[in-house]
């Protein structure tokens, strides 16, 4: 079985000095949790013609953290869909995620594309009453791309909301853009790739 929520997240490009802003104070900040350090590690799959990215799907095994096993990554109106699967015991996919893959990519091979492996430092957000509102990471990243070989490193700030964050789109853009301004003031840009692995394969 799996479940699914709604990824709502902005990331940025960031070079190795910069220091983290404060975010008590963005919006509904008051508190900021102690950081916490975890070790990721994802394997993406895709077929060799990238059918997957293509149609702005991503799917890996990630192994460290709190939400370690299976995730698929769709287009969603706001935000993306991310649909989870616990690990289980081989290094196949679950039927049920085959089967849902297998609508978009037919009888396509499936193979390993692209490793990519984070240190990251999370930092909890949340308002006067303790309600999570998002989490703040500083991710020191390298991606490996396994059709060519190449390397790359760097490092990224992402912000993504959490389950106490605003109720409507308005009021959750707006707490984003606040928390934004922040991090533009301490050296950060706008990420210019949507994600890791478009990073990794220079997509």
């Amino acid at each position: 079985m799996h479940h699914s929520q709604i990824e709502i997240e902005r990331k940025y490009d960031v070079d190795e000095n910069a220091t983290p802003p404060r975010l008590v104070g963005a919006g509904a900040v008051a508190i900021e949790s102690e950081p916490s350090t975890a070790e990721l590690v994802a394997l993406y799959i895709d077929t060799d013609e990238l059918a997957l990215a293509q149609q702005k799907v991503a799917v890996r095994i990630r192994r460290g953290g709190a939400d370690e096993g299976w995730h698929v990554k769709l287009p969603g109106d706001e935000g993306r869909i991310e649909l989870h699967w616990p690990l289980g015991d081989a290094d196949e996919p679950p039927a049920e995620l085959l089967d849902m893959l297998r609508e978009r990519i037919g009888d396509a091979h499936l193979q390993p594309i692209a490793r990519v492996t984070n240190r990251r430092i999370t930092t909890i957000l949340q308002d006067a009453a303790g309600f999570a509102l998002a989490e703040f990471c500083d991710d020191h990243v390298e991606g490996e791309n396994l059709r060519n070989g190449n390397t790359g490193s760097w490092r990224e700030w992402e912000v993504e909301l959490l389950g106490g964050a605003p109720d409507t789109r308005e009021a959750r853009t707006a707490l984003l853009d606040e928390i934004e301004r922040r991090l533009l003031d301490a050296g950060a840009v706008v990420s210019a790739s949507s994600s890791k692995l478009a990073r990794t394969l220079g997509l």
